[in-house]
């Protein structure tokens, strides 16, 4: 089923890509969309899908100060460090700004749901993707997350 699930993601991937230079409405559902892709693959700890959209030098910066590489974050699902119930962006939250034609960042509630190293853990936390436009479309190469958030009451 997740070979399925990437080969889909890969055509839809390689469609987007063929798509040298819409117009930012355009620019700003393929983004979303992208988006949405990624955390999909990292809830189902799919590197090939995660690789599809992740570009070459991508880094994460952590709101704990720490940086991970594209193979870092690879590694970690390739080895299913953290097994995920939910990483699902909450519904409402996701918004796409635009940057010129090359640059965009996607700003969403992150809400986590896991076993990470065989302890459950549970928060949100809000991040921020930047997306530039490369020959092969667009890809998230710089990523920063915050700490999570305090619990609701």
């Amino acid at each position: 089923m997740n070979r399925i699930r990437t080969a889909g993601a890969a055509f839809v991937l390689a469609q987007m890509a063929g798509v040298a230079h819409a117009d930012p409405a355009e620019d700003i559902r393929t983004i979303a969309a992208l988006d949405t892709a990624y955390q999909a693959a990292v809830e189902r700890n799919d590197a090939e899908g995660m690789a599809a959209i992740l570009h070459k030098d991508m880094i994460l910066v952590l709101g704990d100060g720490s940086v991970h590489t594209r193979e870092d974050l690879l590694n970690a699902a390739r080895t299913r460090r953290t097994v995920y119930e939910h990483q699902v962006e909450d519904r409402g939250t996701q918004t796409v700004r635009l940057y010129g034609d090359k640059t965009a960042v996607v700003t969403a509630l992150l809400y986590i749901k896991a076993v990470r190293a065989g302890l459950p853990v549970e928060f949100r936390l809000w991040f921020s993707d930047t997306y530039v436009r490369t020959p092969e479309g667009w890809r998230y190469a710089f990523g920063q997350a915050s700490t999570a958030l305090p619990a609701k009451r």
